[in-house]
C-alpha cells in the first residue's frame, strides 16, 4: 500500500510504502529510505512495533541524529579526519562528527528523497548521487530493495554502479526493541565474530584484536547491556549470499531477530546518545556493513567500487519468537 505521508517546505511528497506478510507488517519511507516501523508477533502472538521511528516526518526532521530506520550512505560508519585518499587523489568530506565525517556527510543518502517502485512483496528505491556530492567522487546510480519474503524476513538488497572510482558502504540504521518499549539492554545477543576492531577516543579503528576474555565476545549469548559503538569482524568474511551472523533475543517476549549478511562486519551500537522523546538504551542497532574507515585501511576489506564493477550487498532480519 502507497500513501502520502508528509509534504517537505519545497513542497517535495513523501511517501509511505506498507508492506504485509506472514504476519508481520514494515513500513517504509521514501524520504531516507527509512524503515519507520517493524510490527512483529511475540510468543504469544500479541504484536508490537519493534523498530524505533517517529509518526510524523518533522520527527526525523527535527531529529536527523539518530538515523531512525535509515538507508546511510555513502559510507556508512566513519572516515577519520573527513579525509581518504584514491588513485593517488585525496578526497575531503564534511566533517559532520568532528574530527571525523559520519555516515555519508550533512545531507547523506538518509535524508534525501528517494525514487521508489512497487517489485514482488516490496518496494524498489533508487536514486543518482552526483559526482561531488557531500565530496565523494563519481556520478553514483544507487537502488536498495526491500521485500519480505514467505517468513516474514525484511530483505534489503543494495546495488550500485559509478563512472569514476569512488567508495561505497551502505547500511541501514534501525533500532530495535524487541520488547516494543522501555530499555533494550537486556535483550541476549549473540555475534558470529570472533575479533572486533578496538577505537580510539574519536571511534576511529586502531586495528584488529581478538574478542577472548573482552566484553566483546557475544559469540555466546548474553545481555548486551551499554556502552557499545563499535565494529564486529564477523568470522565468515564477505560472502556472495546472505550468511547469519547475529541473533537478539527479548526473554520477556520472546521475540527473536536474526540478522544474515553478505557483509564482512556487524556494528554494535547500545544508543547510549539517544535523547527525548526517546531514552539512552531503548534500541539497539546492528548495522551491517564494511569496517569504518576502510577508505584509509588498507589492510581492510576494500570499499572501492569502479567503473564496470557493481556494488552489491544484502541483509536479512528474520522475526521469529521461542
Amino acid at each position: 500500500m502507497n500513501e502520502l505521508f508528509a509534504t517537505l517546505s519545497d513542497g517535495t511528497p513523501v511517501h509511505r510504502w506498507t508492506l504485509e506478510r506472514a504476519g508481520v507488517r514494515v513500513r517504509i519511507l521514501s524520504y531516507g529510505g527509512i524503515v519507520q516501523s517493524a510490527e512483529v508477533p511475540d510468543r504469544d502472538g500479541r504484536v508490537a512495533n519493534v523498530v524505533l521511528g517517529f509518526a510524523d516526518l518533522d520527527g526525523y526532521l527535527e531529529n536527523p541524529g539518530p538515523y531512525l530506520g535509515a538507508l546511510v550512505g555513502r559510507y556508512a560508519n566513519r572516515i577519520a579526519g573527513g579525509r581518504f585518499p584514491l588513485d593517488g587523489l585525496t578526497y575531503a568530506l564534511a566533517l559532520n562528527n568532528a574530527p571525523n565525517s559520519l555516515h555519508g556527510g550533512e545531507r547523506g543518502f538518509d535524508k534525501r528523497v528517494w525514487d521508489v517502485e512497487p517489485v514482488e512483496h516490496g518496494v524498489r528505491l533508487s536514486r543518482v548521487s552526483p559526482h561531488g556530492e557531500e565530496g565523494f567522487p563519481g556520478r553514483l546510480e544507487v537502488s536498495a530493495t526491500y521485500t519480505l519474503d514467505e517468513s516474514g524476513a525484511l530483505r534489503i538488497a543494495y546495488e550500485a554502479v559509478t563512472d569514476a572510482p569512488t567508495v561505497v558502504n551502505l547500511t541501514n540504521h534501525s533500532y530495535f526493541n524487541l520488547g516494543g518499549s522501555g530499555n533494550a539492554g537486556g535483550h541476549e545477543l549473540r555475534i558470529a565474530a570472533s575479533r572486533f576492531t578496538p577505537v580510539d577516543a574519536d571511534l576511529i579503528p586502531t586495528g584488529v584484536e581478538d574478542v577472548a576474555d573482552t566484553r566483546f565476545d557475544f559469540r555466546e549469548d548474553r545481555k548486551v547491556g551499554a556502552g557499545y559503538d563499535h565494529n564486529f569482524v564477523l568470522d565468515k568474511g564477505v560472502t556472495p549470499a546472505p550468511v547469519e551472523v547475529a541473533e537478539l533475543h527479548d526473554p520477556a517476549s520472546g521475540r527473536v531477530l536474526t540478522v544474515a549478511t553478505t557483509e564482512p562486519g556487524l556494528q554494535l551500537y547500545t544508543a547510549d546518545h539517544l535523547s527525548e522523546p526517546f531514552a539512552p538504551g531503548d534500541g539497539i542497532a546492528l548495522e551491517t556493513q564494511h569496517f569504518p574507515d576502510s577508505p584509509n585501511r588498507p589492510e581492510f576489506p576494500s570499499t572501492v567500487l569502479r567503473p564496470g564493477e557493481t556494488y552489491r550487498s544484502e541483509t536479512v532480519y528474520g522475526f521469529t519468537s521461542r
